[in-house]
């Protein structure tokens, strides 16, 4: 997290080392840095070997901040963020140009593209990260499917209220679900994938 800048992810300055969500325009919101590093230590232990390479997914990738993060920790890998709203996927470009990160589709490239995160992204998968980071009312099964054998999942869940949970894929393909902790929703949003 020390290798991306947070101020290059945030509209306003003032706030971009606070630890709170900070909104993001398009009725969507960037993270508080505290909940990027829940994701990512949770995901450590799933990241690709450098050896083979493999790939990680951001679903809602909003900013461009934690897939940022995602390429820092396994620059190896091929990371695909992933956001419905196209003005949210041009910023998420932007942002990681501004930040040194480099675009592309090779093998430890940074590939941001636009669709509904609910269905993943066929052409990088098998995944053995999965990172979401929009509540969804459910798990997605297309997710479900997407992960690698091993593989991690750390998604919100919920509407109202809204709880963490881990998936995980194991090398036979069992899944094992875990609810880690619940999470306060601070702002609101209709649409539970724009970020």
């Amino acid at each position: 997290m020390r290798k991306v800048d947070r101020k290059n992810y945030v509209p306003d300055l003032r706030g971009a080392y606070e630890d709170s969500p900070q909104k993001i325009g398009y009725n969507a919101t960037i993270s508080a840095p505290h909940m990027h590093a829940h994701a990512c230590e949770n995901l450590l232990a799933l990241l690709p070997p450098a050896d083979i390479g493999g790939a990680i997914l951001d679903v809602g990738s909003g900013s461009g901040y934690l897939t940022a993060v995602l390429h820092h920790l396994a620059p190896h890998a091929t990371v695909v963020g992933i956001d419905h709203l196209p003005q949210l996927v041009s910023l998420a470009k932007e942002n990681l140009t501004k930040d040194g990160v480099k675009l592309g589709v090779e093998k430890g490239g940074v590939e941001i593209v636009c669709g509904d995160g609910r269905l993943g992204y066929p052409p990088h998968a098998p995944y053995q990260i999965i990172h979401v980071g929009a509540a969804a009312p459910e798990i997605p099964q297309a997710l479900i499917d997407q992960l690698a054998k091993p593989g991690r999942m750390f998604i919100p869940v919920g509407e109202h209220t809204q709880d963490i949970w881990q998936v995980d894929k194991d090398e036979h393909g069992i899944i094992t679900r875990t609810k880690l902790f619940g999470v306060m929703v601070r702002f609101s949003n209709p649409d539970p994938f724009s970020g």
